[in-house]
């Protein structure tokens, strides 16, 4: 009989080094990243061996575009950037679309590269490409990791840079043999960022100004907020009876039933809405700046004898147009932190002027009648049956084009972040951005508006939609044409239509075909059953759903 000898268990070994992937990835989970929207490439391998089993949710996308306009969209909708990992060469070229989105829109977003070896730098290698020259005119930084101890520090640093000062992009190279390297594992720790607020020469200059006004006027846009800071203004707007008007495609950031909100100001706007900038004796803006969009091409409120307020934490105020009165360098939050702190007895004519405002916003966002109409199918239906439908935390998102203005009339942004767009007028947004919206808050109603044209640019996202569980009400808007081009065309040369003619797809099949529901509706009197049947695949099936409205033609040639 045999005796086992007991042995004392091994010591384990703790490994004292990890590779500069690994650690961009645990430098990535210290700074709080949820989810990172990737293309796969060999060029950084090991950043991508360091997502298996971490924290991060790994989002695999089907065009680098998608990938980098759903991290932009996820950094509008956290106090963080939205990351995305690409290759490099076409990969990097196919993803610079998403960046200029982020630049134009201010929004935190850093984008990894994986490059050719540190080794065959500058002997034109397979997909080599200058990372300085390509992006330095389009993000905050470009920065390169040459040195694999540094690479906890280039992420917080990178991190920092693209939430620092007017949020934007940020772009990290990664050489491939770099990031294998073994290194110290130590991170390195979040660097905070400066968040600005008043002086007390600021709020005293912003108080007298207030009290000597008798049609002030608050103009909000950006996506440096938070739910906390928009719930603060909008109380201590409607408390004395001020207005406040978004910025184009900021509808959000108060919420759409406030007495206090009286509209958008850009393109499409309501007349009443345009006229506000010359009649308000005083402007205010907050997280923007008066820019070409609000200002008509840089041609209205240009006198400078016009008072304008500007807070915005970019001392530069780049895009500005028109007079500035007074700057503020503060974020929104800490400027609503000490505004709300500001007492006193509101005016006569300021309730009266908001009133008056308010029942202008009111007439324009009324619903059409929900009762469909003979022929074909309608927008105006679509959304008087949908409007009613929609919980208080719905999500519209969108790209550009003619199709957007139902959204912006109707859609009831009633929380920050509940509209999610392209303000640099990008095609292609609206599904990638619909999806990231669903992944980060799976249990609110997400719905997008495409029109043809754009739908087609990024619409076999639909698989990542399917592959992850995202589930979007897509709308897709099919008038066989670039309409918003075809309406400059007619403008500027009547009956001479040329380059914006389509013909399209059955996308009801194309939704059904990636593995959500679909739908295609020609005429206005299937529009309400549609919609129910595309809402309950939603709930009850757990899928993505999308309804093709075919509506009215214009003439296609003359």
């Amino acid at each position: 009989m045999s005796t086992q000898v007991l042995q004392e268990p091994a010591e384990v070994q703790v490994p004292t080094k990890k590779s500069a992937g690994h650690i961009i990835v645990d430098t990535l989970v210290a700074h709080g990243v949820e989810r990172t929207y990737v293309i796969p490439g060999e060029s950084y391998l090991d950043v991508l061996d360091g997502l298996h089993r971490s924290p991060i949710e790994t989002v695999v996308c089907r065009h680098e575009g998608g990938a980098a306009y759903m991290a932009e969209a996820d950094g509008k909708m956290h106090q963080r950037p939205g990351i995305a990992m690409v290759t490099r060469g076409p990969g990097a070229a196919n993803a610079h679309v998403g960046l200029h989105t982020a630049w134009q829109d201010s929004t935190p977003m850093v984008l990894f590269v994986g490059l050719i070896p540190f080794a065959h730098r500058d002997r034109e290698a397979f997909q080599e490409f200058d990372i300085k020259g390509w992006f330095d005119t389009g993000a905050k930084r470009v920065m390169v990791l040459d040195h694999a101890e540094r690479a906890s520090e280039i992420v917080a640093e990178a991190m920092f840079a693209a939430m620092s000062g007017r949020p934007g992009p940020v772009v990290v190279g990664l050489p491939e043999d770099v990031i294998r390297e073994m290194v110290d594992p130590a991170l390195h720790p979040v660097i905070p960022v400066a968040t600005g607020g008043m002086t007390v020469t600021d709020w005293k200059e912003l108080k007298n100004a207030l009290e000597q006004s008798s049609k002030p006027l608050f103009v909000l846009g950006g996506n440096d907020w938070t739910q906390e800071g928009t719930t603060q203004l909008t109380s201590w707007l409607e408390e004395h009876h001020l207005p406040a008007a978004v910025e184009w495609r900021c509808e959000g950031n108060i919420p759409f039933s406030s007495p206090s909100y009286v509209g958008p100001i850009g393109y499409g706007r309501p007349k009443p809405t345009y006229d506000l900038l010359e009649e308000t004796d005083l402007l205010i803006f907050v997280g923007t700046v008066p820019g070409d969009v609000i200002t008509d091409g840089f041609l209205v409120r240009q006198d400078w004898s016009k008072k304008n307020f500007l807070v915005t934490i970019d001392p530069s105020l780049r895009g500005r147009s028109g007079p500035v009165s007074h700057q503020i360098v503060s974020k929104p939050d800490v400027f609503v932190r000490d505004l709300v702190m500001m007492e006193f007895s509101g005016k006569p004519e300021w309730r009266s002027f908001t009133e008056r405002m308010r029942g202008e916003q009111e007439k324009f966002a009324a619903l059409p009648p929900a009762t469909p109409s003979a022929g074909p199918a309608r927008m105006d239906t679509l959304m008087a049956n949908l409007v009613p439908s929609l919980p208080k935390d719905a999500i519209i998102t969108l790209g550009a084009g003619e199709h957007t203005n139902w959204a912006h009339r109707y859609f009831p942004t009633e929380e920050y972040a509940s509209m999610i767009s392209a303000r640099n007028g990008s095609m292609g947004y609206s599904v990638p951005s619909a999806i990231a919206a669903s992944l980060n808050f799976p249990g609110r109603r997400v719905v997008t508006i495409a029109g043809d044209g754009e739908f087609l640019m990024n619409g076999q996202e639909l698989a990542t939609a399917a592959q992850y569980g995202a589930t979007p009400l897509v709308i897709v808007m099919d008038n066989q044409e670039y309409g918003t081009i075809r309406t400059h065309q007619e403008r500027h040369y009547p009956e001479r239509i040329s380059g914006t003619q389509l013909k399209n797809p059955d996308f009801a099949l194309m939704a059904q075909a990636f593995g959500g529901f679909g739908i295609r509706v020609e005429n206005d009197a299937d529009v309400p059953a549609a919609l129910e049947a595309a809402l309950s695949a939603i709930d009850e099936k757990g899928q993505f759903a999308l309804v093709h409205l075919i509506v009215e033609q214009r003439v296609k040639a003359y």
